[in-house]
């Protein structure tokens, strides 16, 4: 009888838990966790702070009792490993509420340790009014001091998925809110121009958003004694300033409560220190069958460096998709399967308010950090058909191989539909689909859901044009750097102009004139043709190509323009 044993729940550790029993029924599996709560959905922890999902047992997604008795799953909480013993094949378990310390041999083992919040070295930070956001006793926290200090000011610190999810949370809850984020934007796993539809977001709901803004320092403000002495110690909400001084890279900051969403970083000092191989980018290293360097121990999840789809570089990706996935895989191997986990694509979606942003594959930023070829496209049309109310712009932009088209990432946002775009140009990556194979992707279409001519049809229709030549394009930096051969044509009419905003230096013919207004342009010099969103300029390129005309079409037009020299 083989003996499991699980370091560690959740996605990883929790699936491969389930799997390896619906494999074997025989075997004898134990996990172990060092605190409570041993399968909770960690990604529902803003939602249940911010009032969306009302019953915090919602959260609990299974307890010992329920593995034990639905699994036969000896689950140990309080439980915390402090060793592994790889030549005697056995952990050491040191119970957190009392009890002896003792050893538990394993035939297999299994590490899904996770990963922890970053907690930068700063003066302050162990304030009792700092928070970070991982588990079910640090959202417990934050209700308490909801509840308890009555906060009127919060200051999340970090601007990724729980930093956004955060700042939404507490203004649902009706607080004033600082989003304080070091690099210039948001949302790092898309690019800067996308993530200004999320800074105009955060704006336009009153968030004080404080971009290439980095925290130095955080002190309590004392009261004066005078103040201290008539002011009632309970009655905090009546309290004449905030509870906290923030000392900023650009300046200060006065605040109550403070998140720190700065990032995670995996787990892996048990593993180090059992002399298990780490990765380059500090994660434990694993194959594809998700064993570490000790063919008896595989690791899982957040801790894990796994290759990227795109450029098989190593990467850390702290998802529950592909922890679930590598638990099964991992359980597979370890009762004698022969899987294999095939790469991460980083497929991810964020919730801001009313809309959605949602990212696979590699972005433009990584891609030039890798020095890979490739070009981009950017598409604006509608969730579904424009004339059936209710439809919402959708923003896709698409990033593949200039010479067979293979797919190398896609961003898309909006307030509908996004999700369903970047699943399926998901799956179009990880089916090894081109952009020209987009175009004949059949998808529904009724006027509630979409339209005969989806986004991802057009996207794919844009980017086969410029792989084909019959429009190429022009990028927003390439009319930012004109040179003296080229002109800048606006195909617009003028109301658009006044109403929406006009380039500097734009000659003005609109679409429906310019036929009768060819000889205004000059044919010794290259055009480059603008729009609104990039459809009135594929047809004025392609009019002026056949009379002559050496033109290249803004992709995305005027709005990808504005939402790329837009600054916050």
């Amino acid at each position: 009888m083989t003996r499991i044993v699980i370091i560690g729940g959740v996605a990883g550790g929790a699936s491969a838990a389930a799997r390896a029993r619906r494999m074997d029924e025989h075997a004898e599996i134990i996990m172990l966790e060092r605190g409570e709560f041993v399968s909770f959905a960690n990604c529902g922890l803003p939602y249940h702070i911010g009032g969306e999902i009302e019953l915090r047992n919602a959260l609990l997604l299974q307890t010992p009792d329920s593995f034990k008795q639905r699994f036969n799953v000896d689950v140990r909480v309080f439980s915390e490993v402090t060793a592994i013993d790889r030549q005697n094949k056995s952990v050491a378990v040191q119970p957190q509420h009392g009890g002896e310390a003792y050893q538990l041999s394993y035939d297999k083992l299994l590490l899904s340790p996770g990963a922890s919040p970053i907690k930068p070295p700063i003066s302050g930070i162990d304030h009792s009014h700092v928070f970070s956001l991982r588990n079910i006793p640090d959202m417990d926290a934050i209700l308490a001091a909801l509840a308890t200090y009555k906060p009127r000011h919060a200051t999340v610190v970090g601007g990724g998925f729980i930093g956004l999810e955060m700042a939404e949370a507490l203004k649902h809850r009706g607080l004033n809110v600082a989003l304080v984020e070091l690099s210039p934007q948001v949302m790092a796993p898309v690019d800067i121009e996308m993530a200004n539809m999320l800074h105009q977001k955060l704006i336009s709901q009153g968030v004080d958003l404080r971009l290439k803004t980095g925290l130095e320092a955080i002190a309590p403000i004392e009261l004066h004694p005078a103040e201290a002495e008539a002011m009632d110690q309970y009655d905090v909400a009546k309290k004449p300033h905030h509870e906290l001084q923030l000392t900023l890279s650009n300046g200060q900051l006065q605040t109550d409560i403070v998140i720190m969403a700065i990032g995670v970083r995996p787990e892996t000092l048990l593993a180090s220190y059992a002399g298990l191989a780490l990765g380059e980018r500090g994660g434990i290293k694993v194959n594809s069958a998700m064993q570490t360097s000790d063919p008896d121990i595989y690791a899982v999840g957040d801790a894990v460096e796994t290759p990227d789809f795109v450029a098989g570089a190593p990467s850390l990706v702290p998802l529950a998709g592909p922890a679930n996935r590598q638990g099964r895989i991992a359980a597979d191997n370890m009762l004698g399967g022969d899987k294999h986990y095939q790469a991460t694509q980083g497929t991810a979606i964020c919730k801001l308010f009313d809309m959605a942003i949602a990212s696979t594959g590699l972005n433009e930023k990584t891609l030039k950090r890798l020095g890979m070829d490739y070009e981009k496209v950017y598409v604006h049309a509608a969730s579904h058909a424009s004339y059936y109310p209710g439809a919402h712009p959708v923003t896709l932009k698409l990033l593949f191989t200039p010479d067979t088209g293979k797919i190398l990432g896609a961003q898309a946002a909006g307030l509908d539909g996004i999700d369903k775009r970047i699943d399926v140009l998901a799956v179009a990556q990880r089916a090894g689909l081109t952009v020209r194979d987009l175009q004949d992707l059949e998808l529904t279409y009724a006027p509630p859901f979409g339209s005969a001519r989806d986004v991802i049809n057009q996207a794919g229709m844009v980017a086969t044009n410029m792989l084909d030549g019959i429009d190429p394009v022009c990028q927003v930096d390439d009319v930012l750097h004109m040179t003296d051969e080229q002109i800048l044509l606006d195909v617009r009419n003028p109301p658009e102009l006044t109403k929406i905003g006009a380039f500097p230096n734009a000659l003005n013919i609109p679409l429906d004139q310019l036929r009768q207004r060819l000889d205004e342009l000059p044919k010794d010099k290259e055009i480059l043709v603008t729009c609104m969103v990039g459809l009135r300029g594929h047809v004025a390129s392609r009019m002026l190509q056949q009379h002559g005309f050496k033109t290249k079409n803004l992709t995305g037009g005027y709005k990808t323009y504005h939402m790329a020299t837009i600054e916050y």
